[in-house]
């Protein structure tokens, strides 16, 4: 295991963050079982050299094997989970078989402080099974809602039977407690208090009566109904809590199984009383929360105080029950405001007759049964659980609920588990915890193992009187001396007597000042035990009395001291080396990089500090070779910018190699101050662009545009194309021209002749030239002969 542990981390970085290091603190150190408990981090490691060379016992895993310590000697103990039962959610063979959530026991060895999460899956079965149990009050003002409860009482089970085919119902009823205020205490109204006649058909008060245990013979309850008589009482509010608590505690009297969904349905149009209110008739015994039916009636109503709000809480929650108040309107706001504090529990608004009932108690368990909320139980301050979940979503999101749930549907949910502290007694370092949907008997059983220990803890790998701690008077487990009372030190080695520790600490104390070892360390035998910094285990402080640091000292380029090139941090000053000086050795007092090739210093127009020209005037530069008059150096540059950028020129390969000049190609250039722009046109009449400045170091950076800007080149076919293209076009278009007139004149002579033709006075059968060659004539006078 401890071999998989190294080869799983050592992968990662091995950088220590800038927060807060938790595992090297004081109280880390004390024993293994203090470190692994103080962050999921910690490690412990019992190698004996870490004593020798006055290391950090505790500390993160990465940290010991940066400081040497082989992972065999490591103790970093994991967690691991196991599903001791695991049956996967379906509907089974019977309704009572169906499962609904998945898995149902696990069994998590977890350590402190280090989050295990288990996965979950809840499904809503179909026909699983239903108990509805309807809780009456029986009041003489409630008369005609009991009429209409049992005329509807079949179209309940008829609904119900709609949603579940395993389905029964049942009936109890609840007046108040039988003692004064509450009720009349006058012989005649303790038999009938409705009216003043002993022949009223009213019954005598009772507290509550369980009329009809659960069933899945539905119409046995509009009969019992029917034979329920109303009662009556003195003051408004109803003792309904009595009535809960009763209905919710006797399980078997009332007939709950052990395996449904269990639903109770109260009904009432007045308030209630609670706990206290008892003492006006001179109750003032608590409420138990016990079962108390004999004979299907409630026998200490006249002795027990009405149970508490969270008492009846408690109990619904204890024994899964969803309740639905269906109160009329006026009585909506209270118990609304009492589901509140009721698990899995809602209001209805009641009609003053209860002729909506059934669809209230529909609408209302179809609110109920279409979400699932998880819950936990058994969890102690110590321990916290946590529920993340998609629920139908693609976004995983912190919550316990998730709605819009049908039959046949599944879930998802992840239940992370986590251990604040190790429990003082070892008894508790095993735990229950339990996780279950609310308004449901299944559930998930967690038996945690609480890691508290490590390995080498373990009495048979401890040495008691070990020889390795001073004359056998210490217990050498896990790598160091537990010492004996009266003893301390690394190795039990000094006496704890008063005079031998007040004369120690004195020599632990800095000349003139008060405390002990600065602040920063543990006087162990008059010596001066330096702790680690709260950041880096591996930085220290130093010096006798813990005065010193090797961390604090400035910082130049990122780099304390400006890195070992230039100087170390020497009890938090900066220790510089020759050449360098300042509080962070930043300043260079070479002058080579603000020598020129020509062995001028800055071109001899400024000063050189700390390794940078400070230029005079209006030179600019690294080395103050710019100025506004100055010629730039881009014919200097142009050669070697062709040959490497875009291997052209007329420098050979060779000549190429011996440019000195770095030159990097970019998509753009950027221009700003120091920084100048060149252009050069190479041997194909393109224009190349490039800058050059000088960095920190006095070199030249020349960085080219990668592209060329070149003239379009004449593309002599698409121009011999386009004249050929042109003329056969142009006598294209002529010779529509003339075929057009053409068309046009012959179009006009046929009309003409057309004319011509029809104009014409001739027979067409004869020949106009042609004459006979004899001719005759008429007398006229002898025309009628």
């Amino acid at each position: 295991m401890k071999l998989f542990i190294f080869f799983a981390l050592i992968t990662s970085s091995l950088s220590q963050s800038s927060e807060q290091n938790p595992c090297i603190s004081p109280d880390a150190q004390k024993s293994c079982a203090v470190c692994i408990a103080t962050a999921k981090e910690c490690a412990w490691c019992v190698s004996e050299i870490y004593e020798q060379e006055n290391r950090l016992r505790c500390d993160t895993y990465e940290n010991h094997l940066r400081g040497k310590c082989m992972p065999e000697d490591i103790e970093y103990p994991q967690d691991n989970s196991q599903l001791t039962e695991n049956r996967n959610v379906g509907d089974g063979d019977n309704p009572e078989n169906a499962v609904q959530l998945q898995p149902q026991r696990a069994r998590i060895r977890i350590r402190p402080n280090k989050p295990v999460r288990i996965q979950l899956t809840f499904r809503q079965a179909e026909n699983y099974p239903v108990d509805l149990y309807y809780l009456m009050d029986l009041s003489n003002s409630m008369e005609d809602d009991k009429q209409n409860l049992a005329k509807l009482g079949n179209l309940i089970a008829e609904q119900m039977s709609a949603i579940t085919k395993n389905f029964r119902l049942g009936f109890g009823s609840f007046v108040d407690k039988v003692v004064s205020p509450f009720v009349s205490t006058l012989p005649d109204k303790l038999i009938s208090p409705c009216k003043t006649s002993l022949l009223e058909d009213c019954e005598a008060p009772y507290g509550f009566k369980n009329q009809l245990s659960l069933d899945n013979e539905t119409e046995k309850f509009a009969k019992k109904v029917l034979e329920a008589r109303v009662s009556g009482n003195l003051d408004a509010p109803e003792g309904g809590f009595d009535a809960i608590m009763q209905a919710v505690a006797c399980e078997s009297e009332i007939g709950w199984r052990a395996i449904s969904r269990r639903m109770l349905v109260f009904s009432t149009d007045a308030g209630f009383h609670y706990a206290g209110d008892g003492k006006l008739g001179g109750i003032v015994t608590p409420n138990d929360g016990k079962c108390h039916l004999k004979n299907d009636l409630y026998t200490q109503s006249s002795v027990l105080d009405y149970p508490s709000v969270s008492q009846i809480a408690n109990k619904v929650k204890e024994k899964s029950v969803n309740v639905i108040f269906a109160v009329t309107k006026d009585q909506v706001p209270v118990y609304e405001k009492l589901s509140q504090y009721l698990e899995s529990s809602i209001t209805g608004e009641l009609e003053q007759d209860s002729s909506n009932i059934v669809k209230l108690i529909k609408d209302n368990y179809q609110k109920i049964t279409s979400k699932v909320i998880l819950r936990s139980q058994n969890v102690v301050d110590n321990v916290t659980v946590d529920f993340y979940s998609r629920c139908f979503g693609a976004e995983e999101k912190k919550t316990n609920e998730c709605g819009s749930l049908k039959i046949g549907e599944s879930v998802n949910f992840s239940a992370e588990i986590t251990v604040k502290a190790c429990p003082k007694d070892k008894r508790q370092w095993t735990k229950e915890v339990v996780i279950r949907p609310v308004g449901y008997q299944e559930k998930l059983v967690i038996e945690l193992d609480i890691i508290c220990e490590c390995e080498c803890e373990n009495s048979e790998n401890e040495e008691i009187n070990s020889d390795r701690c001073f004359n056998g008077n210490g217990t050498f487990e896990c790598g160091k001396c537990t010492c004996n009372p009266g003893r301390y030190g690394k190795f039990c080695e000094c006496q704890a007597d008063d005079l031998s520790s007040k004369e120690s600490v004195k020599q632990c104390i800095e000349p003139n000042k008060t405390e002990v070892c600065s602040g920063r360390g543990s006087c162990i035998c008059g010596e001066c035990i330096c702790d680690t910094r709260s950041i880096d285990s591996l930085q220290t402080f130093s010096g006798p009395y813990c005065e010193c640091d090797d961390y604090s000292c400035n910082f130049y380029n990122d780099l304390m001291c400006g890195g070992n090139e230039r100087g170390k941090c020497d009890c938090g000053n900066c220790k510089c080396n020759d050449g360098y000086n300042g509080t962070a050795c930043e300043c260079d007092l070479s002058l080579d990089k603000c020598t020129t090739d020509a062995g001028l210093v800055c071109n001899n127009h400024g000063v050189c500090k700390c390794g940078v020209c400070q230029c005079d005037g209006q030179f600019t530069g690294f080395k103050c070779e710019q100025c506004p008059s100055c010629p730039d150096k881009c014919q200097e540059y142009n050669p070697c910018v062709q040959c490497k950028a875009f291997n052209s020129g007329k420098k050979t390969e060779q000549e190429c190699e011996l440019c000195p000049r770095e030159i990097t190609k970019y998509d753009k250039l950027i221009e700003r101050p120091g920084v100048q722009l060149c252009q050069l046109k190479d041997d194909d009449e393109c224009w190349v662009y490039y800058t050059y400045e000088y960095d920190k170091n006095g070199e030249v950076v020349i960085k080219v545009q990668n592209t060329k800007v070149c003239p379009e080149a004449v593309n002599v076919l698409a121009i011999v194309g386009g004249v050929v293209g042109g003329i056969v076009a142009v006598g294209l278009f002529l010779l529509l021209i003339w075929k057009l007139l053409t068309f046009i004149h012959d179009t006009r002579e046929f009309a003409k002749f057309e004319k011509e033709r029809q104009n014409a006075k001739w027979d067409t059968g004869e020949n106009p030239i042609y004459k006979q060659a004899t001719s005759t004539f008429k007398n006229p006078t002898y025309g009628g002969q």
